[in-house]
């Protein structure tokens, strides 16, 4: 955002939400109704099957859209490849993975480009469509919204604990499987008017991105370390033999910023601030809306619609973690 931020800005009246809102997607109005949603990500392999690797780069680049409320569109593909150490079944099996999540997101690829790289790299350019009448944004929380998180936490530590060979199978498929749901849920909430904020949950970590959704919105939050869900028990196993990937530790850093810590565990601090890797939803809902949007929630089987917190007035964009 420090190197956007230099960048010339043409100013558009249609440019509903740009690079200086710091959220998941761009918005560009196409009419009254109808804007586009754009954006783009792509990373390194964090699995070793490379199907599972193209469905999690995949989900987790179509979430952009979602979070905003979106539905997708168009795709292409964003791909590196060290042509002379991965073979070209290998480069098939990866693409295949995330035309699979593609397809189920009913989205259209529509191309991509390759280029050779020193290391693999894989992802999704996407565009989407959404009303701007009920888009979501990071930028519309107000005091006295509660907050819910449609995923739990622990994706950064244990994909660093599969690399280091600390991990058994069953916790492996089972991160795998929570990183390639989709968060298509953003959409059928926004689209019934339930709620206007939402986020999701990637590299910054929970409490990066509620940060952000905080300074965009001119509020403040206080969230309950104990009430954030985690993937497994053995997530704290592996914080206890320092499998935190260095993301995560720069996270806290940056957290400890703009967050008071009350009673939260040097576990908890870690958790909160590990890096996810397509994360789930971090919704800010009108308390008269909060039963219809766990209804809608447990309608679509979202793997958790956990209340951590809720949403406060503040002069500045604290957060307040009680344990």
């Amino acid at each position: 955002m420090q190197v956007l931020r230099q960048l010339p800005i043409l100013n558009s009246r249609n440019l509903l939400v740009g690079t200086a809102a710091g959220d998941d997607a761009g918005v560009y109005r196409i009419d009254r109704n109808r804007a586009l949603v754009q954006t783009t990500d792509f990373f390194t392999p964090i699995v070793d099957d490379p199907i599972a690797y193209g469905q999690i780069a995949a989900a987790n680049a179509l979430s952009d859209v979602y979070a905003m409320g979106g539905r997708p569109l168009t795709a292409l593909n964003l791909m590196g490849i060290p042509a002379d150490l991965v073979p070209p079944r290998i480069i098939n099996l990866i693409l295949r993975g995330g035309a699979a999540k593609i397809k189920e997101a009913k989205c259209v690829l529509i191309g991509g480009h390759t280029i050779r790289n020193p290391e693999p790299i894989y992802g999704l350019a996407v565009t989407g469509l959404v009303s701007p009448w009920r888009m979501l944004t990071n930028a519309k929380a107000r005091a006295g919204d509660v907050l819910i998180l449609t995923k739990p936490l622990g994706t950064g530590i244990i994909t660093t604990g599969i690399k280091r060979g600390l991990t058994n199978r069953s916790l492996e498929r089972r991160v795998i499987a929570i990183m390639t749901r989709l968060n298509d849920v953003g959409p059928e909430l926004a689209e019934r008017g339930l709620l206007k904020a939402a986020v999701d949950v990637t590299g910054f970590g929970l409490l990066g991105h509620l940060g952000a959704m905080c300074r965009a919105s001119g509020v403040g939050a206080e969230i309950v370390a104990g009430a954030v869900p985690v993937i497994s028990a053995e997530v704290f196993q592996l914080i206890a033999v320092d499998s935190v990937p260095g993301g995560s530790r720069d996270n806290l850093d940056f957290a400890n910023k703009f967050t008071e810590w009350d009673g939260a565990t040097a576990v908890q601090k870690i958790l909160l601030t590990d890096a996810q890797t397509s994360g789930g939803l971090l919704l800010s809902v009108p308390r008269r809306n909060l039963d219809a949007v766990l209804k809608r929630l447990n309608h679509n089987h979202a793997l958790c619609a956990a209340v951590i917190g809720h949403i406060v007035q503040s002069s500045k964009p604290r957060i307040r973690v009680s344990a």
